[in-house]
């Protein structure tokens, strides 16, 4: 698949959050021990991971799809923090933290860095999917046919002897590397936390469920590995802390049943409350594991 395909050809955030209205029930965590409650200002950065989009509840539907239920909501219930700014967005790529946003169905999301001030405490992000367009190629991957008889995009994605999702997150690790020292000049007396993504296809896939061959299963996950960790070792090199998902994640993956998933695959379940409507992205139990791990990394 050529990495330059309009995304007119592959599903978009844009035109699945247009199209959904319904609301869903959140499951959020435990009420916050005294020694969690730390106050200060929290600043939650990131992409549509981070945003929970249409994950229902939502607090801002047709321009970034923010859900109520996403983790840093549930972190900024569980530390009991004074101030809390979520500027995630979905479809936001780094280039989002510092310019403007055009909204995923109407509006402008301002550039997400003007969060962040002197008194910030703590910041989360998730960044860097869009960046390598791992989440649009995926679709692409989608493959009704047995493998033999179809197409594997993992051939187009290694054609030549080069690796396209490689080339990208190499390319993508010094913007990373800036985009953190930014945020350490912003808010200078903020703990920063990089939140990596989470485990979305085991070993082989799950063909059955969700139609993409085992081969294109395990480069895509392979690829968001790598990109994962890219961000740890961009984390550690500008002093951040780097939350790592896919260990607690696993068995937990698309291809988990329905009760222990806690993200979707290219078929989301069936709309129980708090699943997420948008294809490779957590839902609502992801979302509770991460707050889990985020609060963990704090000491609480």
């Amino acid at each position: 698949m050529n990495s330059t395909t309009s995304s007119a050809r592959r599903p978009r955030a844009a035109a699945m959050v247009a199209a959904l209205g319904c609301t869903m029930t959140a499951v959020a965590l435990g009420p916050a021990t005294a020694e969690a409650s730390t106050g200060g200002v929290y600043v939650a950065l990131g992409d549509s991971d981070a945003a929970g989009s249409v994950v229902f509840p939502q607090s801002e539907l047709l321009t970034c799809a923010r859900s109520t239920a996403n983790y840093p909501s549930l972190v900024a219930k569980a530390l009991q923090v004074q101030t809390f700014r979520d500027v995630t967005c979905a479809s936001a790529t780094t280039k989002h933290l510092t310019q403007p946003q055009p909204g995923n169905v109407v509006g402008v999301a301002p550039p997400q860095f003007d969060a962040l001030s002197a008194d910030t405490t703590l910041v989360t992000m998730s960044m860097g999917g869009n960046d390598i367009g791992i989440a649009d190629d995926a679709y692409g991957c989608v493959n009704p046919f047995p493998a033999a008889a179809g197409h594997s995009c993992a051939a187009d994605f290694t054609a030549g002897g080069r690796d396209t999702f490689v080339e990208r997150t190499d390319a993508l690790a010094a913007t990373y590397g800036d985009v953190l020292e930014q945020i350490h000049q912003r808010a200078p007396h903020a703990r920063v936390l990089v939140v990596g993504y989470q485990y979305f296809f085991r070993p082989g896939g799950c063909p059955a469920a969700h139609p993409i061959s085992s081969r294109d299963s395990d480069y895509l996950q392979q690829s968001l590995s790598r990109l994962n960790a890219m961000v740890a070792a961009q984390a550690a090199a500008h002093n951040a802390t780097y939350v790592d998902l896919e260990p607690s994640t696993i068995n937990h993956d698309a291809c988990a049943p329905v009760g222990d998933r806690w993200a979707e695959g290219i078929i989301p379940s069936p709309p129980t409350g708090g699943t997420s409507l948008i294809p490779v992205h957590p839902n609502a139990a992801g979302y509770e594991n991460t707050a889990r791990q985020i609060l963990a990394a704090l000491g609480h």
